[in-house]
């Protein structure tokens, strides 16, 4: 492909998804307003290629002199995923805080699919409480050696780009609280950005202009399907059913298409495509939903939820037969999820669990029970999870009857009160919003007989007033 013809698709694509997304819909665009700045000289890149004692990838090194440099997004990143792309020589030192000048330039240790246990072997000291500064900053290089951060995503994840190394040129996606990287499934930055921005600008602008929407995987859904038809590599053909998977809308023949790989596809293929049906053909999708139920709650309540939560109500009678096939944290989640989409009392589904052996789902259980209008009725069940073995169930529970105004409850607070003379995992800040209810705190409340205390709804109390008993 010729890179300067691609520049002029870019280019041209740029002002297509600025004039598409004028609401500013894309994740990121209302930061980065699609405005690049001003391009690179040759020489500004040259400086930092001989500050840093290396040569970066071809393909960045066009976008930065022939399509532009820094704009008005955080940390004044120019237009790109996300919050943008970071201007030359900027933030370069977000996964290596010292010595990035060392660490740049040598080779890149990490690598696409690259097993678990190689990753965890990398951090394996860094994971190390007793580790001293010093040792930290050499095993931050030893790990994002020869890695350039491009861009926040937010939170604690950036993209990157390779700079050296057998994978030169790569996107990655680095989370710096350490969880595994992962690679784009583009060779190059330029392929990664142009995908970017087909998955931006509609299948209908696109029919209008079929050969210029077929160099990327974000481009037309027909080329998408050529692509997965014509590989045998299940790595790419997964990449291409999680380009249809972000589409807004298919139509019916590639739905039929997908529907006739699903009856012919196992494994992590197969679950991927009836994401899609799910997501763009529910009714089609439902029978082979029925289906999976049988072997997997977990991704079946995932795929409603996320694509289909109008028709939760439709799935009550499978959580109900499977309540004891639930047994893990995730599971439990997402049958939660889809249980308040339904708008009913769920509680009767939901106790049984606060006495679960798992504390996670005990934790999400109490949460759900106070996402309940009338959780006051379940008082006795919130009281058991204040006296768990557990402090994050404790939190939870308390965390659910903020807002009940019940003496009942007064005993049980004092209980913990005392229990925790310090704070630990939260729980006396929580107790301290619940007992503001009652005109009291954790230090109040250690002082005063239960069952003589007048109980007074603070609510219409001044500021003033809240030290009176």
């Amino acid at each position: 492909m010729d890179e300067l013809d691609q520049i002029k698709r870019i280019r041209y694509k740029l002002t297509l998804a600025k004039n598409t997304d004028k609401k500013y819909e894309v994740f990121g665009a209302g930061k980065h307003k699609y405005i690049l700045g001003e391009t690179v000289k040759e020489a500004e890149i040259l400086k930092f290629e001989k500050d840093y004692d290396l040569e970066l990838p071809e393909d960045y090194k066009a976008f930065l002199l022939h399509i532009g440099n820094g704009g008005v997004s955080y940390a004044n990143s120019a237009a790109g995923p996300s919050y943008g792309i970071y201007p030359l020589g900027k933030n370069v030192n977000e996964f290596i805080y010292e010595n990035t000048t060392a660490y740049l330039k040598e080779n890149c240790r990490i690598y696409p699919k690259m097993p678990n246990e190689f990753w965890d072997k990398l951090i394996q000291k860094i994971e190390n409480d007793d580790i001293s500064d010093e040792e930290f900053d050499i095993e931050l290089g030893e790990i994002f050696s020869g890695i350039l951060p491009l861009g926040s995503q937010g939170c604690t994840y950036y993209h990157a780009l390779v700079l050296n190394g057998e994978f030169k040129g790569r996107v990655v996606n680095i989370d710096i609280d350490r969880q595994k990287p992962s690679f784009a499934f583009e060779l190059n930055f330029l392929d990664w950005y142009e995908r970017w921005l087909d998955e931006i600008i509609p299948e209908k602008l696109k029919l209008n202009m079929p050969d210029f929407f077929r160099f990327s995987l974000g481009g037309l859904s027909s080329y998408i399907l050529e692509v997965y038809f014509s590989t045998n590599e299940n790595e790419t053909k997964i990449e291409c059913l999680k380009s249809l998977l972000k589409k807004q809308n298919l139509d019916s023949k590639t739905i039929e298409v997908l529907e006739e790989q699903y009856k012919l596809r196992v494994g992590e293929i197969q679950r991927m495509i009836l994401q899609i049906l799910t997501k763009f053909d529910y009714e089609k999708a439902h029978s082979y939903l029925i289906d999976l139920s049988r072997e997997n709650l977990l991704e079946v309540f995932q795929f409603v939820f996320w694509y289909a939560k109008d028709k939760s109500p439709e799935w009550l009678a499978i959580i109900e037969a499977n309540a004891e096939k639930i047994n893990n944290e995730e599971t439990f989640r997402f049958c939660t999820y889809l249980l308040k989409q339904m708008n009913i009392d769920y509680s009767y589904f939901i106790i049984p669990f606060t006495l679960n052996k798992s504390e996670n789902i005990r934790v999400s259980a109490y949460y759900s029970l106070g996402k309940l209008s009338n959780k006051i009725d379940y008082l006795d069940n919130f009281i058991v999870g204040l006296s768990d073995s557990s402090n994050t169930v404790i939190r939870s529970a308390l965390q659910a009857l903020n807002g009940i105004l019940d003496r009942k409850l007064l005993v049980h607070y004092k209980i913990i009160a005392e229990k925790f003379p310090k704070e630990q995992d939260y729980i006396l800040s929580n107790l301290n919003c619940n007992l503001e209810l009652f005109g009291l705190s954790t230090t109040t409340i250690k002082t005063i007989n239960i069952d003589e205390y007048k109980i007074i709804n603070m609510s219409n109390r001044k500021w003033f007033e809240f030290w009176k008993n």
